[in-house]
């Protein structure tokens, strides 16, 4: 029986550059009808890489579930089942999403990550205690974190 490897920060930086996204989530407000959006880094894949993305959450120090879907679409394409890691809540985003990521991303991904970043601050429809995270990347708040998830 082969060894398995335990995955390193490395590891992740590169499953996140060929899987992941940094993206929004947007929902509408039962009450006032108005459209808001969230930030979130999500990472889809196969469900039969579910325990792969249970390990990713793990050494990321996150509880966020695994959720597993089996979407179609409206193309008559027939996929497989899904799973995905989404993240949005302010403080993982804020304490161990951007830190882990900031600085450490290369070719388009970095990219869509400063990008990211930038309309956090510039989108009116994200709410305003998110904007924190625009603001702290300005400042250079995470310039100074960068040792928080050193390279391998």
């Amino acid at each position: 029986m082969q060894k398995r490897a335990t995955l390193g920060y490395d590891y992740v930086r590169g499953l996140a550059e060929g899987e992941g996204t940094f993206t929004f989530s947007s929902f509408t407000n039962k009450l006032t009808g108005e459209c808001r959006k969230v930030p979130a880094f999500a990472i889809k894949m196969h469900v039969r890489d579910k325990v792969l993305l249970e390990k990713v959450r793990d050494i990321l120090g996150i509880t966020n579930k695994i959720y597993v879907y089996n979407h179609q679409g409206k193309d008559g394409y027939i996929r497989g089942p899904q799973a995905m890691l989404i993240i949005r809540e302010y403080g993982t985003l804020k304490n161990i999403i951007i830190p882990f990521f900031y600085g450490k991303l290369y070719g388009n991904k970095a990219n869509q990550f400063e990008a990211w970043l930038e309309r956090i601050g510039d989108d009116p429809s994200i709410p305003k205690s998110y904007k924190l995270l625009y603001q702290l990347y300005k400042s250079g708040f995470y310039d100074r974190k960068m040792d928080l998830y050193p390279c391998e």
